[in-house]
């Protein structure tokens, strides 16, 4: 397996997260994998060593400038420089704007945007320095549009592909690619399942997300050649309606 340096996912979950570090330490990246608590991380890091992966868990809370900040110090003494760095936090929380708090409203604000901002400028620090590297940012149909009960969420989400679209134009000419993903659809997760079941009902039928295809499109477009670069793509199931 080929030393390929680091591949760090930033909400690195059961679900897109997982998939895309499973992913890229396949293709010989040590995939750092990063959650509030490190113990989450276990079975992910387990299963990467098992298919003959390396793997490191760390535990950060991304919404705090000095976690971040030495985070990303430990991993590039530790375990190697940072080829590849995916944000993937979500933070979906709906509620209707009446019942909305200025608590959560700024929480998810903070998870799925502000948090974005802090991790992406330190590896972009480093990026800069080595003259290369890829950038990943996980958007939703509501980085597009806002809907009824997630006003929090759109306009996080409109702010990180806003800070992705501006750093494509920044670091792009600096042969940093960043790109972002409008995932469209319900992902296969447990909270699906549980939640949504005539939604998760359609699995059978293609209707919902495979995390593990996601990962292959992450993979593709990390494997891109600059002079064909994709800032945004769209992932959706076959009878999503958009």
């Amino acid at each position: 397996m080929a030393d390929s340096g680091v591949a760090l996912v930033i909400g690195a979950g059961d679900a897109t997260g997982g998939a895309v570090a499973q992913r890229f330490a396949r293709e010989g990246y040590t995939a750092c994998v990063v959650r509030r608590h490190a113990d989450a991380l276990a079975p992910l890091v387990e299963r990467i060593e098992a298919a003959g992966g390396r793997a490191r868990a760390f535990g950060s809370d991304a919404r705090r400038e000095e976690a971040v900040v030495a985070l990303i110090e430990t991993i590039e003494r530790e375990v190697g420089p940072i080829e590849v760095f995916v944000f993937n936090i979500g933070a979906n929380v709906p509620s209707p704007i009446v019942e909305e708090t200025a608590r959560k409203y700024y929480k998810i604000w903070e998870m799925a945007a502000f948090a974005g901002f802090l991790t992406a400028r330190e590896v972009a620090r480093r990026m800069l320095a080595r003259g290369r590297g890829t950038m990943l940012f996980t958007g939703a149909t509501a980085s597009l549009r806002g809907a009824a009960n997630f006003g929090a969420f759109a306009g996080a989400k409109h702010a990180l592909r806003a800070l992705a679209q501006s750093l494509a134009r920044e670091l792009g000419p600096q042969n940093i690619h960043v790109a972002h993903s409008i995932i469209d659809g319900a992902v296969d997760t447990a909270f699906i399942r549980d939640n949504f079941p005539e939604r998760y009902a359609l699995k059978d039928r293609d209707g919902i997300l495979n995390p593990e295809h996601i990962a292959d499109a992450y993979w593709q477009i990390h494997r891109q050649p600059r002079d064909a670069w994709t800032f945004e793509f769209d992932l959706r199931p076959w009878m999503e309606r958009w």
